[in-house]
């Protein structure tokens, strides 16, 4: 490596970017649903729900990754706004199982347009074939760290 080679600063991690992209979609999200009535977690979680189906405050916290005691107080208020309601698992009645309610399908709906004019925006100069790879990359990325996480936590 010669002198010139050596001055020049490091490229950022991966990480780093990555997470700086998280935050500006953040911002960006947050500020496209407060007319709305939403936070962007909260968007998350209600998307996990129209997704996924029923599910438990920790499989909800796990899946919009956050952590449990968060989940809690979000459920409650998104349960107090009519936009999810929690029943008993037929399974397992002590578990409170929080499902979407049509007034939170409603609110999705019209969340919509925002968050894919969003996304539209992101994607706007990469070609068909660019924008594949990008999430194939983001996919494989997300793929091998949550086995990571799973091998730490075992």
């Amino acid at each position: 490596m010669d002198e010139a080679d050596a001055a020049l600063p490091h490229p950022p991690l991966t990480l780093y970017l990555v997470k700086r992209l998280e935050l500006v979609i953040r911002a960006l999200m947050d500020d496209a649903l407060r007319p709305l009535g939403l936070t962007t977690l909260q968007y998350t979680a209600l998307t996990v729900l129209q997704n996924k189906g029923s599910l438990s405050s920790a499989q909800l916290a796990r899946r919009s990754f956050l952590r449990p005691q968060t989940m809690h107080e979000m459920v409650l208020t998104l349960e107090k706004r009519g936009l999810i309601a929690r029943g008993q698992d037929e399974a397992n009645k002590r578990v409170l199982l929080a499902s979407l309610t049509d007034a939170g399908s409603r609110l999705l709906a019209e969340c919509a347009p925002a968050v894919l004019e969003l996304e539209a925006e992101l994607l706007a100069d990469l070609s068909p074939g660019q924008r594949e790879t990008f999430r194939e990359g983001l996919e494989h990325g997300i793929a091998t760290l949550a086995a990571v996480s799973e091998a730490r936590r075992a």
